[in-house]
């Protein structure tokens, strides 16, 4: 098939929108064999985490709203040590052998990288980064049917093994309609997308083997020479993985990637996810149950990925460059994992009319939900996806975005602005490229620009509270000290911390700040306060954030105070789901009478 077609966004849009009508159509029924995945597997951080994804899987399932018939699970990382998506990869094949034995080695199954705290994106910090809210569907859809749907092909195209993924992007790609992505090669097997340079600095590249064909096809089944992890430009030059245009190929790339190869004539192709048959599934486990105890962080890309191809070298092992910790054992756990998988061929699907979209902070999730013309047209994103409110003028291309939330039809949300999972009263202003996540305002509140504020419902010695975050949008709050002295050096909404500490009566103490006390973050400060009411919660805590902005003092002394690290702690997964179960209910109601008002 011809590599471009006239209209690559049209072609995209439309291969994307049939994906997401194949799986609305499985949603609620049994799938049969073949059909879907036997598996899908979600990983989490703790306990804790695990027992929000299964009570909201439950909730999900209850509600018909994935396909059934099909085994999901949740995985989650063993006690201690951090271990990275690559020990947790290890760790869920540990799970399915224990669970299904032999039985496992004829299954397909998807592999949902999702642990973590999503410091960069808290809204979705309680509840989980793969049951992000998405603008389209009814009910919502979140990041987990998205992933669903858009890889429904995969798994009747599959030989038994994992399919590989994080929680947090979203791949679009448009082939012939004839033609299928097929895992069905030995080893590894990697989607790559045509990305600028700048972007493959922070991704993983291929260096592909040479290719005989004068002209791009949409898909092109490749061999790769070897990988690189985060490269420099100058590596990318160094190992030949800078492609440029043949037969004067032009794509439109995703945002952030290539918009025009006459604007850029260099291109690098980039991973997103990839599969590994049975049988190295089964090497990588057995290496597993002899290390016993995993107590570094393994990269399930960088780590494995980087072992493979003919070209594969023993170096990259020893840079710790881009590691956030470092480890005693890492350089050594990474050698042995060289040594095991070297020899193993990786094989990759290039997607040249392919896009990668990363949700994963604040910036992007705000950019991509408002403004972000290409996404919203390739999925359907709405501006008001499932929820009550005064429709907004479809002349402004950076709208807010309103997702099952029920607002006074006198509130005011400014352009750039996410609001979810929430209720806002007529006396509600938000300014623009602000987030609002699962609170109730129903009193009068101005929220600055760049206003970040998400509630949590609490379980504390039984009863229940409430506390919600509140800071800049901008805020970086994994950012950490290791001394009191050292404080200054973190802001809050732009302002000095210190100087926040001081507007909110705070004495600078070690209890000031939960966990451990050599690592000093708006993480795990206590400054947020607990309440018994939802509104009470989301009013105090934007006073203190008013006072920061005013500087005008607000006392804090008053207030049980809690860190977002001890918010998780006592989170009530349970009330939060009930809370949106009530928005979702009233919604439904409306649009039901309003129906009947109009037929």
């Amino acid at each position: 098939m011809a590599a471009t077609s006239a209209l690559p966004g049209v072609s995209l849009r439309e291969a994307t929108q049939r994906r997401l009508r194949r799986f609305a159509e499985l949603r609620g029924k049994p799938v049969a064999a073949g059909e879907f995945w036997d598996i899908v597997a979600i990983t989490a951080a703790d306990d804790k985490q695990e027992l929000a994804y299964k009570q909201q899987l439950s909730e999900k399932l209850k509600k018909k709203e994935l396909p059934l018939g099909v085994q999901y699970h949740v995985f989650v990382d063993p006690a201690g040590a951090k271990i990275g998506n690559g020990g947790s990869t290890l760790c869920a094949l540990r799970c399915l052998e224990k669970l299904y034995g032999d039985e496992w080695n004829s299954f397909t199954i998807l592999l949902i990288h999702s642990g973590g705290y999503s410091q960069r994106l808290p809204n979705a910090s309680a509840l989980g980064k793969i049951f992000t809210a998405l603008p389209f569907g009814s009910p919502i859809y979140q990041m987990l049917e998205l992933k669903l749907a858009m890889y429904i092909d995969f798994p009747s195209h599959m030989n038994p093994g994992i399919l590989v993924t994080c929680a947090d992007d979203i791949e679009l790609y448009s082939i012939g309609e004839s033609e299928y992505i097929r895992f069905d090669k030995p080893g590894f097997t990697a989607l790559a997308h045509p990305s600028s340079l700048t972007v493959g600095t922070t991704h993983g590249v291929f260096v592909l083997e040479p290719f005989n064909y004068l002209e791009h096809r949409d898909l092109e089944y490749r061999s790769c020479h070897r990988f690189l992890h985060k490269p420099s430009i100058e590596k990318m030059y160094q190992f030949d993985a800078v492609c440029r245009p043949r037969n004067f190929f032009q794509q439109n790339f995703a945002e952030g990637y290539i918009p025009s190869l006459k604007l850029d004539p260099e291109y690098v192709y980039t991973d997103s996810l990839f599969y590994m048959d049975h049988k190295t599934a089964k090497k990588l486990l057995a290496f597993y149950e002899k290390i016993g105890t995993l107590n570094c962080e393994i990269d399930a890309y960088g780590d494995f990925l980087q072992a493979l191809g003919p070209g594969a070298t023993v170096e990259y092992t020893r840079n710790t460059s881009n590691v956030t910790k470092e480890e005693s054992e890492l350089v050594d756990m990474r050698q042995r994992i060289f040594h095991l998988l070297q020899g193993t061929s990786l094989n990759v699907v290039v997607l040249n009319n392919s896009k990668f979209y990363h949700i994963g902070t604040t910036e992007e999730y705000l950019f991509h939900f408002t403004s972000d013309s290409n996404l919203k047209s390739e999925l359907g994103l709405q501006s008001i996806a499932f929820s009550i409110f005064p429709a907004i003028p479809e002349c402004s291309s950076n709208k807010s975005c309103i997702i099952q939330s029920i607002l006074d039809s006198r509130c005011s949300v400014a352009p750039g602005s996410v609001v979810e999972y929430s209720r806002l009263g007529p006396d509600v202003s938000v300014g623009e490229n602000c987030i609002i996540s699962g609170s109730y305002i129903i009193t009068t509140a101005v929220l600055s620009a760049h206003s970040f504020v998400c509630s949590l419902s609490l379980k504390m010695n039984r009863h229940l509270k409430y506390s919600t975050m509140a800071c800049g949008v901008q805020d970086n709050l994994k950012k950490n000290v290791k001394t009191l002295s050292d404080i200054k050096l973190l802001q809050f909404f732009g302002v000095c911390f210190l100087s926040c500490l001081d507007i909110w009566n705070l004495k600078v103490t070690e209890e000031l700040f939960s966990g451990n006390k050599t690592c000093l973050s708006l993480w795990n400060a206590r400054i947020f306060p607990v309440c018994s009411s939802l509104s009470d919660s989301v009013t105090t805590s934007l006073k203190m954030l008013n006072a920061v902005q005013n500087k005008s003092a607000f006392s804090l002394n008053k207030y049980k105070l809690l860190s977002i690290e001890e918010m998780l702690f006592y989170k009530d997964v349970e009330d939060m789901i009930t809370y949106r179960e009530q928005i979702f209910l009233e919604i439904t109601l409306n649009r039901k009478q309003s129906d009947l008002e109009t037929s």
